[in-house]
């Protein structure tokens, strides 16, 4: 099994991005669940897969609550919203495993849903139904260049120190949500700085406790580390005052009526809202982008290029998923950085997704679920998981300021941004123009003078 934090020797050298992974041979006992998700072929176990599956599902169930709240904001009914986003999460979890054979959780991306409620809808009063039609357009340019193979293209153009730094980008900003959840970190309220939160709060407190208990379990590789931390902070953070006890477990979930197919697809292509579709597609698609890349090679699935065989079947996935989430009222559908917990669990098929999936599904009848886990109960996951993806950044060149540059960059504005698909922007914008200035044009690759026209039109569009 490969380091972790190098991508790759999970697939053969040279393979290119759009071919279909090869097909599995079969296996002694000819099931069909190893013909569907080649578990043994790829070194793992039904066991580890369920694990890992289920520590997706946690440290990712905080979506049934966050998603629906912030779209409520909008003007989308709080219950509908909550049914819909459900359906959303558990159908595209389970295409990612079943179609593409990855473990990753696939629900509506925060920031998206906060660029759709907050700026879109709140500030500027665009109906709300038309705000999903703009999600529902980037979908489409996201299908169009997955068919057209230019996805593909792009992310094997990207060269492998910023691979590198990808990961460790997202690692920072995973651990960054870990210690923010927890509340170890704050942002002042007179500035954007980060500080020092209330170290004598509980929900503090639990948070480091459960970073030093999940790395003593880690390291003595216990399997289920981080269900078992988790499971700890929930109980632990009761008496606390921390853990909130729903009245009631069960009950049936609210129509989706009021917003499954409430979406004005013409009504978004009115020239003044062209800068938000463009602002959808260019985010989203290097979140998932960076999400994929990284976590397949936490996972052991890339190629000592970065690369990822088969890409083209998860880009499809994340396509048809942007797409039918807003046609359903849940936007921005895109991998989640807590598929990470599932590869750190040691998920390698598609069917951890598919228990993961069976969870969210399951949270249609037990939606209180979902608010029993405290954000300091998944924050020492995060907050693991983020600080152990930095030791990527041990593989970038350093000696040689073209390279440090772009992938210094990268790490440090999705910080400044807080928007993880603005800083491979950033990096790949600056990849070029320093390698240009440099006189080193032949470490270019022809496709990223195309892709500088679209990013200087992003880097505009962000400008207030």
């Amino acid at each position: 099994m490969p380091h972790p934090d190098v991508p790759g020797a999970a697939s053969a050298a040279g393979a290119t991005a759009d071919a279909s992974p090869p097909p599995a041979p079969a296996s002694p006992s000819g099931s069909l669940l190893e013909r569907l998700f080649r578990v043994r072929e790829r070194g793992s176990t039904p066991r580890t897969e369920a694990l890992a599956g289920a520590s997706m599902f946690v440290a990712a169930a905080y979506a049934a609550v966050v998603v629906p709240g912030q779209l409520a904001k909008a003007g989308i009914p709080l219950g509908a919203a909550t049914t819909a986003v459900l359906i959303a999460i558990a159908l595209a979890t389970l295409c990612m495993g079943l179609f593409a054979n990855l473990p990753f959780v696939v629900a509506p991306g925060l920031g998206g849903v906060a660029l759709l409620a907050v700026t879109i809808v709140g500030q500027d009063g665009v109906p709300w139904d038309a705000a999903l039609g703009m999600v529902l357009w980037s979908g489409v340019a996201f299908l169009l260049l997955t068919a057209l193979g230019i996805r593909d293209l792009i992310t094997r153009m990207m060269p492998l120190n910023l691979k590198y730094a990808i990961s460790g980008g997202l690692g920072l900003y995973i651990a960054l949500i870990g210690f923010r959840d927890s509340g170890l970190v704050i942002a002042k309220p007179d500035s954007a700085a980060l500080a020092v939160g209330d170290l004598s709060r509980p929900a503090g407190l639990l948070g480091l406790g459960g970073l030093v208990v999940l790395t003593a379990l880690a390291t003595r590789k216990v399997p289920g580390a981080f269900l078992i931390t988790m499971a700890l902070v929930t109980v632990v953070g009761i008496p606390l005052g921390v853990t909130e006890l729903p009245d009631h477990l069960f009950g049936l979930p609210a129509s989706p009526g009021p917003a499954v197919f409430h979406i004005d697809i013409l009504g978004a292509l009115k020239p003044e809202y062209f800068p938000y579709i463009f602002a959808f597609f260019v985010s989203e698609f290097f979140s998932m982008t960076g999400t994929l890349l990284a976590v397949a090679g936490r996972a052991g699935l890339t190629d000592e290029h970065g690369n990822l065989p088969g890409v083209r079947r998860p880009f499809y996935v994340d396509s048809g998923a942007v797409i039918g989430g807003a046609a359903l009222g849940a936007p921005s559908m895109t991998a989640y950085l807590e598929s990470s917990a599932g590869a750190d669990s040691g998920a390698r098929t598609g069917l951890a997704s598919a228990w993961a999936a069976l969870g969210f599904a399951a949270l249609l009848l037990v939606t209180p679920f979902a608010t029993l886990i405290p954000s300091a109960a998944t924050a020492p996951v995060l907050m693991y998981v983020g600080l152990t993806m930095l030791g990527a950044l041990r593989n970038v060149d350093f000696k040689d300021p073209t390279d440090a540059v772009p992938a210094a960059l990268t790490v440090a504005t999705t910080l400044f941004f807080g928007n993880f698909g603005t800083g491979i922007a950033v990096g790949l914008a600056a990849h070029v123009l320093v390698k240009a200035v440099a006189g080193r044009f032949r470490e270019i690759p022809w496709g990223l003078w195309i892709v500088l026209i679209p990013l200087g039109y992003y880097f505009y569009t962000l400008v207030p």
